[in-house]
């Protein structure tokens, strides 16, 4: 506490070793647009399912199927695979100490959805092929 009041530095000297404000505007942005965009993907696709609850796998494969459907399908999964990137990169970033360990966690995180992304986009489009 003495520390604190004996120092001559200035709030925002003591704060510019903490990182950049300058990059966060973009991905508060992103976050923003992929949840405006995921709300009717998944009001839609929960409608969807809600409907067909309880058919046989056939027919909902012969849903998923339709070019229609396969396409909204791999874009909810694009967008929401991204949009939990960005949302893990937040709860990295604020609960880790920022060393190297914050890069690799996130790395790790980025690597592990973009696999996750790709299995469930490659499902989909063998299912409509």
């Amino acid at each position: 506490m003495i520390e604190q009041q004996t120092r001559l530095q200035p709030p925002l000297g003591r704060v510019r070793g903490f990182g950049s404000a300058k990059n966060g505007t973009h991905h508060w942005w992103m976050q923003r647009v992929t949840s405006i965009a995921l709300t009717p993907l998944m009001i839609w696709f929960a409608f969807s399912i809600a409907i067909r609850a309880g058919e046989p796998w056939e027919v909902m494969a012969e849903w998923i199927a339709r070019p229609f459907n396969a396409v909204l399908l791999v874009v909810l999964t694009a967008i929401g695979f991204y949009h939990t990137a960005q949302g893990l990169q937040v709860v990295v970033e604020d609960y880790i100490r920022p060393d190297r360990s914050v890069m690799v966690v996130n790395m790790a995180i980025k690597a592990v959805l973009t696999l996750l992304a790709l299995l469930a986009a490659l499902s989909i489009i063998r299912l409509a092929v």
